[in-house]
């Protein structure tokens, strides 16, 4: 009984211990308690503060409510504020929403004492100002999103602080400056990362940027799109193994494709790449297939983007079966892409969207392209594309859009074209055949048809005519038959050209009364009949009217002027009468909008309107006025007799004299060089009321037209079309330039006619045309090296003169082959100086002048030849007629236009000629001109490749970007002189001149 007895007590005594424990613990808390409640109270109202003080920092635009009615000092409870969240025990502020307010104001530094803060979203609002820096106190910040507002300056390198950051989107502001690398080291969860849409520019934080560990590999967003970021893609994201979205497009990148990057994720879903200033495919921009191949392994993936990137090679021929079968999204438009499109691409069964345009892909339409079940675009636009476009293709029956253009597809346009159809595209093709009625009719969504510039015949069916069309191109055609009587019943219309094609009959008055939409309707080139429609009037959006080239008739319509936007006219070349209107729209357009009817009349014509009597019908004045007529000839005639005689015996005796010797007046006779005056009913004449038979070319400033003069001398007529504002002015500019030049490579003016609505320049007659047309004219017109060479110097003496030993100097401004003119002997002469500047040399010091109208608001070239100094607003230099003259040369060599559609995304002609110049320069040389030397002999290839070199870096020295580093054209001149005499047998020339071209050239060739 004791054992049990002192267990008991040691029992009690235990309970009871802890009941004393309990009681003092209870005593010894009731403080600390306390005061972390007040604590807690102090923090709340610090909070409620700071969201006050945030409230007054805010503007709301366009206030339908007070702004945060409920934040105010008499809501007791911070927590309850709208859009404010707190934790769960209601002690600290963790979320605040104020995204989609339409809200102005900045971000106030004091948004910081929300310690607590875990999400921040103030996005799609108005805010200006910068990102303040004190954001990096909220060390509990998990989500930061600031996108969609106004914001300035630099993304604070402080928000590397933010340990807990995974959410950081700063998209669609006005940020500028480097993304800080620190950020991509120190949050170490970051995983989504927007800063798309802003103007961020250095390189992509690479882990070679930062010490120590490189943190990002947790990152599954990278949205860059629209920066000016430059350089590679950072090589650490091929470790994000969770890579969902990678968007790079519209920067300045240049790297190789990133097969390493995307090799093996699964989780890849998006990848963008497109328009950046360069990316190579592998082993030299030939191999596609190995990033194929890296894309194939992502099983996820939806969407490629990789268009303007400058990527050349084939397409694998299992391109279809390397795809995964979920892709919905390939875009590869505007890169080198050769070869033919792969039979397979129909295996890529979910695809959406594919554009492979602007490439330079052949072959044909594959078929299997009709059994894609899902596809809704297809563009493969200008390519080389030939045969059919597949029967078959209706079968897409959720194509909505289809774009072959810019190809030479020939047959007819299938029958069974799609009927979910909202554009069709086929220009510039070789099609035949009629338009397919039935089919074209049921596609009831179509809002854009272009079939232009192809070969279709037949009419225009009414019911294609009578859809939803906004735009209707079918010009450049053989269409004939009347206008359909569905062309008046569409509504939604904006364009309508119908020209160049065989349309007979009248314009009914209905095309007016349906279409109240027009803006665009030209009609010209036809063989249209009767009246302008009076109902024309009823277009008060129309801008565009150009019925020119028919056989229409009666009075031009004087309602017109109630089409207030009309903005131009070309009604010249039919059968119109009576007074040309001079009011209101008509004020503006001047004779070319009428020349080619010789029934009209009035000031803007030059020809008065007679009113006659009914008596000038009768018998007895037509008698009275024969009688006159007769005596008037006889008269005329004896005076025209007398005068010849008189004007024989007269430059009989000046003959006698001027080979006797005979002084007059102690100095020889001298013979004063006088323009020949020329009237404009002569140049009416000279070019059939400037017909367009007559056309010969046109320029930014007028026409060009081929002309007789009374005399029999051929010569070229350029009328100025005083509708652009600097016609004036250039007409001025070139009368000027031209009276002051005399050089066998540059062009003279026989005379000018210069009247208030009327400016013509008469110059010589270039039967060859221009360099730009005998460069591209094609066989059996192509130009030879020796041609070329020959040209290119021709044209640098021309610029030499200008340039050093004009009485004036003259900078062209304008240089470029459709500038310069190619005589009977292909000899080139520089034209066109309609903005050039005159420079005067006052007191040792050149000074830029402008003789007679300003042009300071003139252009100075045209793009593609201008340099890049004068984008920065540089004045113009004899510098920057040196840059257009490389460009020129380049051009002679590569048969390539600067603005070919393949110099896109950064890539110029220069970079182009550059980057293959050092022991590719066969693949940059015009492949006509290269065929050339195939069947000469060996010592004539070397002097042949010893010319296009030369050529090439000639081109390359002259387009340098630093102008200061160009040669001058004296130094052009005289290296293209030696190489006229190295290819013309003299082989003790040499090339290492003030060009600094180097001899190793030749020497190379030679080993």
């Amino acid at each position: 009984m004791r054992a049990p007895m002192a267990v008991k007590r040691a029992a009690i005594l235990h309970l009871l211990l802890h009941l004393v424990f309990f009681h003092v613990a209870a005593l010894a808390g009731k403080r600390p308690i306390a005061m972390v409640r007040r604590r807690q109270g102090q923090h709340l109202l610090q909070e409620k503060a700071t969201l006050l003080e945030l409230k007054r920092s805010l503007t709301l635009l366009s206030p339908s409510a007070p702004l945060l009615a409920d934040w105010n000092e008499s809501n007791p409870d911070s927590c309850g504020f709208t859009r404010v969240t707190c934790d769960w025990r209601r002690q600290h502020v963790t979320k605040l929403a104020l995204n989609d307010m339409n809200i102005s104001g900045t971000i106030p530094p004091l948004i910081a004492n929300l310690t607590r803060l875990r999400s921040l979203d103030m996005s799609s609002n108005f805010l200006t100002g910068q990102i303040p820096a004190e954001l990096s106190n909220l060390r509990w910040l998990g989500v930061l999103n600031l996108g969609r507002n106004q914001l300035s300056g630099g993304i604070p390198p402080s928000l590397s602080a933010l340990a807990n950051l995974f959410y950081l989107r700063l998209r669609e502001n006005r940020l500028s400056g480097p993304i800080p690398a620190a950020i991509f080291k120190n949050c170490t969860d970051l995983g989504l990362v927007d800063f798309a849409n802003n103007n961020l520019s250095g390189e992509i934080p690479r882990d070679t940027d930062t010490s120590g560990d490189f943190c990002a590999y947790s990152v599954f967003v990278l949205n860059l799109f629209s920066n000016r970021l430059t350089g590679k893609l950072p090589r650490w994201l091929a470790n994000c193994t969770y890579l969902y979205l990678l968007d790079v497009e519209n920067n300045r990148l240049a790297d190789e494709l990133p097969t390493n990057i995307i090799s093996g994720k699964q989780q890849l879903v998006y990848l963008h790449l497109s328009n950046n200033d360069r990316f190579l495919s592998h082993d030299g921009n030939t191999n596609l297939e190995p990033f194929f191949a890296a894309v194939s392994n992502c099983s996820q993936i939806l969407e490629i983007e990789a268009g303007a990137l400058g990527i050349g090679g084939l397409l694998p021929s299992l391109l279809g079966s390397m795809l995964p079968p979920n892709m919905s999204h390939l875009n590869l438009e505007l890169n080198k892409i050769e070869g033919p499109i792969p039979a397979d691409i129909g295996d890529v069964i979910n695809i959406t969207l594919m554009n492979l345009s602007s490439n330079q892909l052949n072959g044909t339409v594959p078929a299997s392209i009709c059994a894609l079940p899902k596809l809704e675009r297809l563009s493969l636009s200008n390519n080389n594309l030939t045969g059919e476009i597949p029967a078959c293709i209706g079968n897409a029956t959720r194509l909505g859009e289809l774009d072959l253009s810019g190809n030479a597809l020939s047959g007819s346009i299938p029958s069974g074209i799609g009927t979910q159809l909202e554009n069709l595209y086929l220009q510039s093709n070789r099609l035949s055949g009629a338009i397919p009625a039935t089919r074209l009719a049921e596609c009831i969504r179509l809002l854009h048809l272009d079939l232009s510039d192809n070969r279709l015949t037949g009419e225009i069916p009414d019911k294609v005519s009578g859809t939803g069309i906004v735009s209707l191109n079918l010009s450049c055609n053989r269409i004939s038959g009347e206008l359909p009587r569905g062309l008046g019943d569409m509504q939604l219309v904006q364009v309508i050209d119908l020209s160049w094609n065989n349309f007979t009959g009248p314009i009914s008055p209905q095309l007016a009364v349906g279409c109240p939409e027009l803006e665009v309707l030209d009609l010209s080139h036809n063989s249209l009949r009767g009246d302008l429609p009076l109902s024309l009037d009823l277009l008060k959006d129309l801008q565009n009217l150009d019925v020119s080239d028919n056989s229409l008739t009666g009075q031009i319509p004087v309602n017109l002027t109630k089409c207030t936007s009309l903005k131009h006219v070309n009604l010249s070349y039919n059968n119109f009468i009576g007074d040309v209107p001079t009011t209101g729209i008509f004020a503006s357009f001047t004779y070319l909008s009428y020349i080619g009817n010789p029934g009209l009349c009035g000031s803007v014509v030059r020809r008065n309107c007679q009113r006659h009597p009914q008596w000038y019908q009768s018998r007895k004045y037509l008698v009275v006025m024969s009688v006159c007529a007769a005596v008037l000839a006889f008269v005329l005639t004896i005076l025209c007799a007398v005068s010849f005689w008189k004007i024989r015996d007269r430059l009989a005796a000046m003959r006698e004299d001027m080979f006797r010797g005979r002084r007059s007046g102690g100095s020889s006779p001298v013979v004063k060089y006088k323009y020949p005056r020329v009237t404009y009913q002569e140049l009416v004449e000279a070019t059939e009321e400037f017909s367009t038979d007559r056309l010969v070319g046109t320029g930014s400033y007028g026409r060009v037209y081929r002309g007789t003069l009374r005399d029999g001398t051929m010569v070229a007529v350029k009328v100025l079309q005083l509708q652009s504002g600097n016609s004036t002015r250039s007409f001025n500019r070139e009368c000027q330039v031209l009276k002051r030049i005399r050089h066998r490579n540059l062009m003279r003016i026989i005379t000018a006619c210069s009247l208030a609505d009327f400016k013509a320049l008469v110059l010589p007659f270039m039967a060859n045309g221009s360099l730009e047309r005998c460069l591209y004219a094609g066989p059996p017109a192509e130009l030879s090296l020796v041609q070329r060479v020959n040209i290119c110097s021709d044209i640098a003496e021309g610029m030499a003169y200008l340039h050093h030993h004009s009485p004036v100097k003259v900078i062209h401004c304008d240089l470029k082959p459709s500038n310069v003119l190619i005589n009977d002997d292909m000899t080139a002469l520089v034209s066109d100086f309609g903005i050039s500047r005159l420079v005067m040399s006052v007191s040792g010091v050149s000074n830029t002048a402008d003789v007679g109208a300003s042009t300071a608001n003139m252009l100075c070239g045209s793009i593609g030849y201008i340099p890049p100094e004068y984008g920065y607003g540089s004045n113009p230099t004899t510098k920057g007629d040196v840059y257009s003259f490389g460009v020129l040369v380049m051009e002679m060599v590569t048969k390539k236009k600067p603005t070919d559609d393949m110099f896109d995304a950064g890539l110029s002609l220069h970079k182009w000629v550059k980057s293959h110049y050092h022991g590719q320069a066969h693949a940059v040389v015009d492949q006509v001109l290269a065929g050339m030397v195939l069947d000469q002999t060996p010592e004539v290839r070397r002097m042949w490749d010893v010319a296009i070199g030369e050529l090439l870096e000639l081109g390359i020295l002259c387009t340098q970007e630093s102008a200061s580093t160009r040669p001058t054209m004296i130094d052009a001149a005289d290296d293209l002189d030696r190489l006229k005499r190295y290819l013309g047998g003299d082989t003790t020339v040499t090339f290492a001149s003030s060009l600094g071209f180097s001899s190793t050239i030749v020497e190379d060739i030679d080993d």
